[in-house]
């Protein structure tokens, strides 16, 4: 299918709902006018793709109703394998979406996945607060932006780095002594989710190393070096 091909389905659908419309104004694909409303813009490719959206951006100039028209069939993968992600940035975006699927008698039915408009996106105040949260109680800058196939240090990993520290050697303490090195969560619901296997319970409220916590000493050891540093000039 031509792009071409693509125009008659949708020049169809809008003038169903009493649209009059022209093809190649300015340089919009499709402009539909409906008595004295603002004009609607659709540009039509045979699949979905970023210079598709940044088309859709830009006729948002001329036009607040802009929707992005295509095939179903050969949308792409960016549509087939992300369809959700690419619904709500084209609804961040205020544009809208047009679908057309091949009809088993012939032609095409045109099918609006999204409709256009401004996007008022509610915050998400759990998740705003679980951001900030991490961002206070994590300790300097440990990771680099972009990293990829590393460990990230988060702040839950660096109190479980002070943990495993305190506790080096066959030291065994109870959660008492330890509750002031954990800032991300309780030192007692670290302990026992052991997410890292770097603990055991020696008795009822007392924990110890182990093998894989004093191994982790040895593979975080710069990590809690700076830990420790970050303490002594914090006057922790």
């Amino acid at each position: 299918m031509r792009e071409t091909d693509l125009a008659a389905p949708v020049v169809a659908f809008l003038e169903g709902q009493g649209y009059a419309v022209k093809s190649e104004v300015g340089a919009c694909d499709l402009v539909a006018v409906r008595g004295g409303e603002p004009p609607v813009v659709v540009e039509l490719k045979r699949r979905f793709s970023f210079d598709l959206l940044l088309q859709g951006v830009d006729r948002l100039a001329v036009a607040d109703t802009v929707y992005l028209a295509f095939p179903a069939e050969t949308a792409g993968d960016a549509w087939k394998r992300r369809r959700k992600s690419v619904l709500k940035t084209c609804r961040r975006l205020g544009l809208g979406i047009l679908v057309l699927r091949a009809r088993p008698e012939g032609g095409y039915a045109v099918l609006p996945e999204l409709d256009p408009g401004p996007y008022r996106p509610r915050p998400d105040t759990r998740r705003r607060g679980r951001l900030l949260k991490e961002f206070a109680t994590r300790v300097g800058d440990p990771n680099t932006a972009g990293s990829t196939g590393v460990k990230i240090v988060t702040a839950y990993r660096q109190d479980a780095l002070r943990i495993a520290a305190a506790l080096a050697g066959d030291a065994v303490l109870p959660v008492a002594d330890l509750r002031p090195l954990a800032r991300s969560v309780p030192a007692a619901r670290l302990l026992q989710q052991n997410v890292y296997g770097w603990f055991e319970r020696e008795r009822r409220g007392h924990y110890r190393l182990s093998p894989a916590g004093a191994a982790a000493l040895e593979t975080w050891g710069q990590a809690i070096r700076d830990l420790a540093a970050e303490a002594q000039c914090a006057g922790m």
